[in-house]
């Protein structure tokens, strides 16, 4: 899932305007980051199994990122940080706190439903789980798609942002999950794990990038 994380973001993100929306993305999108980080260092691993063509599912062995209780923990840690770098939002800091946090454990939620069961509830020899969705290809890029709907239609309304803005904001979006069901359907398998790991740490970084330029409310 990816489309769908950034539709969690921006619904997240509709609670507060105080923070600028490239933050909530990339704590919605942070467990991926660790992620990505941790293959590149060899202590996490994915696998592109053989039937990638067929079931565009790679193999993954992510406990520091992806268990629950790792998530968790990254939650408290982003909310901590909101706490201890923000001193600015005042009296606020905590709501929002709490929501970077929430937003940083949506993540976990999302990817039960959509992940074989490979993600441990507490350490790597745990008990892991999963719904499957993505089983269902059809059914879970659905499940994205209106999520990216859901995130727009509660964001947009309230916000600050010029018209220009929101368009760019939509434009984004909708790109985002065209790009994720060509990555679910028709994409050509990475050329290796190491490849995939960099390209989607760039990918993430860019895109919160866009998103934090995208919800910058000029003074």
């Amino acid at each position: 899932m990816f489309a769908g994380h950034i539709g969690a973001a921006l619904a997240i993100g509709a609670s507060t305007r105080r923070v600028n929306v490239g933050w909530i993305v990339f704590a919605a999108l942070l467990l991926d980051f660790v992620l990505w980080t941790l293959v590149l260092l060899g202590w996490e691993s994915v696998v592109i199994p053989a039937n990638f063509a067929s079931t565009h599912q790679p193999e993954f062995t992510f406990p520091y990122s992806h268990g629950m209780l790792a998530s968790v923990l990254w939650s408290a840690c982003a909310g901590l940080a909101v706490v201890l770098l923000f001193p600015s939002l005042n009296d606020a800091r905590l709501g929002i706190a709490a929501l970077i946090a929430f937003a940083v454990f949506s993540h976990w939620l999302l990817d039960v439903l959509v992940h074989v069961p490979e993600l441990p509830l507490m350490g790597s020899s745990s008990r892991k789980v999963g719904f499957g969705l993505w089983q269902n290809m059809p059914l879970a890029l659905l499940v994205e798609a209106v999520l990216v709907v859901v995130g727009l239609c509660s964001f947009i309304p309230g916000s600050t942002l010029s018209r220009v803005r929101k368009l760019w904001l939509v434009a984004v979006c909708l790109l985002v999950l065209a790009f994720t069901v060509v990555g679910m359907t028709v994409a050509p398998a990475p050329p290796s794990a190491a490849a995939m790991a960099a390209s989607s740490l760039l990918t993430i970084i860019l895109l919160c990038a866009v998103f934090a330029w995208v919800g910058r409310v000029p003074r």
